[in-house]
């Protein structure tokens, strides 16, 4: 979980959701999930598997396809 690559994956979720002006409750609201979820996967104390990417852009109305272009800039 520390590796630099899922490092990069969090700070894109984070940031995706800072642009949004969302907030751990409202990403977690939507994905019908405590906010300590989301406090865990942004801080890095939890993984997410493909499929909870998508459903975490999905519930920030973000296109999960341009954020995994996004991540894969930056880990080239």
């Amino acid at each position: 979980m520390h590796d630099p690559r899922y490092a990069a994956m969090r700070e894109l979720l984070f940031a995706e959701r800072e642009r949004q002006g969302l907030t751990q409750v409202d990403v977690a609201a939507a994905l019908g999930k405590p906010q300590s979820y989301v406090s865990k996967y942004e801080r890095g104390e939890r993984r997410l598997d493909l499929v909870e990417f998508v459903l975490v852009a999905q519930a920030m109305s973000s296109d999960p396809i341009a954020l995994l272009r996004q991540l894969l800039g930056k880990i080239g």
